[in-house]
């Protein structure tokens, strides 16, 4: 059976900054929008950008494998090559890493390539990407 595609809502304070980021710069199509919120297909999903000044951005960091992960957080798992390509399109358009793009639990169960970054909002996203995909739930 394939996967359902999940849906998220979250916080941004500028619609027209979130349309830059997630249509123009990542490549989300746009779906339905309003004056208070826009559609975006997030990789076969569907996410959702609430105008709602004051709630985006993330605030707490939690320690994983030496980095200081904000805690709040969404992304996708993408194919190794996908993720790189992406991480030089980032670099390239300027991106502020949060977490530079690196490997995570290297020659450990759950090795994976990752990188977080901020839209414009301050809300936090990861990107990772595993050799195999076996490692996702990995204990």
């Amino acid at each position: 059976m394939p996967q359902p595609p999940f849906h998220l809502a979250f916080p941004v304070d500028d619609l027209s900054k979130a349309r830059a980021f997630y249509r123009d710069l990542l490549g989300c199509a746009e779906g339905r929008s309003s004056p208070e919120w826009v559609d975006f297909n997030f990789y076969g999903h569907q996410i959702v950008a609430h105008l709602a000044p004051g709630e985006s951005g993330h605030r707490d960091t939690s320690a994983v494998d030496g980095d200081n992960v904000p805690v709040r957080h969404f992304g996708v798992i993408l194919p190794m090559a996908d993720w790189h390509a992406l991480a030089a399109k980032l670099k390239a358009a300027g991106t502020r890493f949060v977490i530079e793009p690196h490997v995570r639990f290297k020659g450990q169960v759950g090795e994976q390539a990752t990188m977080f970054f901020l839209d414009p909002c301050g809300n936090a996203l990861e990107f990772k990407a595993f050799d195999d995909l076996s490692q996702v739930f990995a204990k």
